[in-house]
Formats: C-alpha cells, sequence, structure tokens
C-alpha cells in the first residue's frame, strides 16, 4: 500500500512538518462550509487501497474541527482506501470522561465512538488526559506521553536543583517518570476543584526552597490553576518556576496571565497550534512532528512502536 498524509485544516503548520520528515507531500484536500456553516471536505487526489494517515487535531474550535476529522474519515472510507489512521495529536471532549454528577454525558466516549463508527482503523494521540480512555475505542490506540520531551529539553540544558511539581494528585504518577529521567526530587500541589474550570490551591507538599521548580500538566485552558500554583511553589521559596504542559488550549486571557505569572518560562508542544495573537515571550512550543513521523512510518511498514513508546527511558533524540 501506498502512503499518504492528509491534513485536515486544524493544525496544517504540524502536519507540513510531518510531512517533510517522511520525505513526501501532503495530499491535497478541499475544505470549506457552506452558507449554513455545514462543513464540506473533498480528498483530491486517488487514494483507493492506500494507506492514509489523516492529521488532526481537535483542538479549538473543538466542534467545527471534529466534524471535519468525522466527514474526512467518511469521505475517505467511501473512496475505498485501504486504512485510515487517524492522528489526533490533541483528543478534544476528553476531560469529561467520567459522571461526576447525575445526568451528564460521558462525552470522551461519546467521540470515542463517532471516530470509530466514522470509519477510522487506527487512532493515535499525545496525553489524551487520562490513559483509561484508550479502552473507550473499539479500534487499536498508541498512545504517547509529552514529558520526556521536556526531560530531554532541560537535560539539554544541564541545569542543576530542579525538583519536578504535580500540579494535583493525579498527576504524580507523570511528574515521578519526569524526576527519574532527570535525576530529581517530586513535590506535588494540594487543591480543591470547586467547578468546571476553577480549582483552589491548598498547599504545596515537598521541599522546593532554593530549587528551580517546574510543574508538569497535561493541558492549560484557561490558565488560572497553574498559575496559581506557580505562585503558590514560588511563595513556598522556589528559587524559579517553569511550566510545562503538553496542550496549549489558552482560552480567553490564559496568555497573559502566563506572562504575568511567577514562572519565568512557559513550555507546551505543537499539538495545538498557538494563535500568533497568543503567542508570548515566556511561552515556548517543542515539537512533537519527529516523534508522529515516526510512529507513521514505524505504523506504514508494519513495524513495531516499542523503542518509541519506551524512548523515554534513554531520552531517544526527538
Amino acid at each position: 500500500m501506498t502512503i499518504q498524509v492528509i491534513s485536515g485544516s486544524a493544525h496544517p503548520a504540524l502536519s507540513k512538518k510531518v510531512a517533510k520528515y517522511l520525505g513526501i507531500t501532503l495530499s491535497p484536500t478541499e475544505n470549506k462550509r457552506f452558507a449554513d456553516g455545514e462543513t464540506y471536505v473533498r480528498i483530491k487526489r486517488k487514494v483507493r487501497g492506500d494507506d492514509v494517515f489523516l492529521i488532526q487535531p481537535v483542538c479549538p474550535p473543538v466542534n467545527d474541527n471534529l466534524i471535519e476529522l468525522l466527514v474526512t474519515i467518511d469521505a475517505l472510507k467511501r473512496a475505498n482506501v485501504g486504512k485510515i489512521n487517524v492522528v489526533t495529536p490533541y483528543l478534544g471532549y476528553t476531560r469529561q470522561d467520567r459522571k461526576v454528577v447525575s445526568r451528564e454525558p460521558i462525552s470522551a466516549k461519546l467521540v470515542a465512538n463517532l471516530i470509530s463508527v466514522a470509519g477510522a482503523d487506527r487512532i493515535f494521540s499525545v496525553d489524551l488526559h487520562k490513559d483509561q480512555i484508550q479502552g473507550f475505542f473499539d479500534i487499536p490506540v498508541d498512545h504517547f506521553v509529552g514529558y520526556p520531551f521536556f526531560a530531554d529539553y532541560f537535560k539539554r540544558q544541564k541545569i542543576k536543583g530542579l525538583v519536578i511539581i504535580a500540579p494535583d494528585v493525579g498527576a504524580v504518577d507523570k511528574a515521578r517518570k519526569m524526576a527519574t529521567l532527570l535525576k530529581a526530587p517530586i513535590a506535588f500541589i494540594d487543591k480543591r476543584r470547586s467547578a468546571h474550570n476553577k480549582s483552589e490551591v491548598l498547599n504545596v507538599v515537598g521541599e522546593v526552597k532554593g530549587k528551580i521548580a517546574v510543574i508538569l500538566d497535561d493541558i492549560i485552558d484557561t490558565g488560572g490553576t497553574i498559575t496559581a500554583a506557580a505562585e503558590a511553589v514560588f511563595k513556598s521559596g522556589a528559587r524559579e518556576v517553569k511550566i510545562c504542559a503538553t496542550h496549549a488550549i489558552l482560552s480567553g486571557d490564559a496568555s497573559d496571565k502566563l506572562q504575568n505569572s511567577s514562572a519565568t518560562e512557559v513550555l507546551f508542544l505543537d499539538t495545538i497550534p498557538i494563535p500568533k495573537d497568543k503567542m508570548r515571550k515566556k511561552i515556548k512550543q517543542l515539537s512533537v512532528a519527529k516523534l508522529l513521523a515516526k510512529a507513521i512510518k514505524r505504523i506504514h511498514e508494519g513495524k513495531s512502536l516499542g523503542d518509541l513508546f519506551t524512548w523515554e527511558d534513554k531520552l531517544t533524540q526527538l
């Protein structure tokens, strides 16, 4: 089967980087909106029998990008494609992964069903909000994590006196793994979530005094929680605070909150594009394009992804 890479409209810059690493050009598509807002997608190159990789993060505007992903899968399916591999570096709706109160949806499961029913044969993503979301899909899922990128970044800088901070108890596992890579101690933030997008920092658990604190998270949306955590860590005696997060949703004035926060540096992966008007001096993006390209090549050639999943143990060149 011939390999083809198709880009949705959500993040064409990342798709072009991936295609460049693979040494191919993106297959052309036509994407447009009808007058009533409905999405139209047409694949402009023959794909019959081919191994197609569709790159489309489900990022803001989430609903538009999700529908575009689904109709593109349908267009490929009806064109008798060989295999449809969905590459969604950020998958929206994954924070709604369980019922917290009665009569609310488990939207992560619904989205998983939609992608499967639309016709996808495989999906891979980076830092799903919870690992168990892989089980929501009835197709193979390849799940990559983001913290090795940040560990590699700090290792190259040869920074001494680091402490890795989990912004909540649920993030302790990833913080511990990153800390192991960097041979650094860990601490965590004790917080209480009062409502959606709102939480209260209660305490910093662990020794941070005199250290360079690195707060590790998967998503920054409104920026309120993470900046409050940075302030709490700084007030607890850290000599410097850095923030790392895989996905830069950055709703509302989140960019300004980060710029005005106690953090001296904010690192993201490029799973989501950051608009120019939301870029700030403190913000920097590290690219996942090479990892995605390696994964695509291995999947196409029927090779194991094991080396890519164990890369954090040896900080492979990214």
